[in-house]
């Protein structure tokens, strides 16, 4: 046998010998995606806004008080030099913030040209959701929030609700900050 011809019948059998002693590849399990978003509380209930329309989420910072505005405005800060104003979301809605300021997040929006801070009861980060936990329905007590919200998704037996910030930047009055 020649020299070429052993060389290759060794390789041959290096081959032979790893693929006999190689370990499969693992189970393929089935991989359900996932929704993930910024979960906050809300007037008691969890809500969840989309990863894409939330910037940043800050301890809400003091604010300068503004006249001529509405209750649920509570002023503007200075956010590494430039002007955010406070929106407190609760009260937008026609309730009260609960809980001490020390709890209190802001939800930093960047809509566009719509630069906003919503002031929620607190943050629980993000959250990750199975798409196939997602519903249309919305829990009994949210009804108020419908034009602002775009479902909800189930998760260790809480319901989140989607709220969309696309939707509030939407809406005539949240735009229209000045009071009456």
């Amino acid at each position: 046998m020649s020299k070429q011809l052993q060389a290759f019948a060794t390789l041959q059998d290096i081959a032979s010998r790893s693929l006999q002693l190689a370990k499969g590849l693992p189970a393929q399990a089935n991989v359900v995606p996932l929704w993930s978003g910024i979960g906050f509380t809300l007037g008691g209930y969890r809500f969840v806004a989309p990863m894409g329309e939330v910037s940043e989420i800050l301890v809400q910072p003091p604010a300068t008080r503004l006249p001529g505005v509405k209750p649920w405005v509570r002023g503007v800060s200075n956010v590494r030099g430039k002007l955010l104003p406070l929106i407190d979301l609760e009260v937008f809605f026609g309730g009260a913030l609960s809980g001490g300021r020390k709890n209190h997040r802001v939800l930093s929006l960047e809509l566009g040209e719509l630069y906003t801070g919503l002031i929620v009861n607190e943050v629980h980060g993000m959250q990750h959701f199975p798409v196939d936990t997602f519903s249309n329905e919305l829990p009994a007590g949210v009804e108020a929030l419908a034009p602002f919200l775009a479902g909800s998704y189930q998760q260790n037996g809480d319901t989140w609700v989607v709220f969309s910030t696309f939707k509030l930047a939407q809406n005539a009055d949240f735009m229209n900050a000045a009071a009456n």
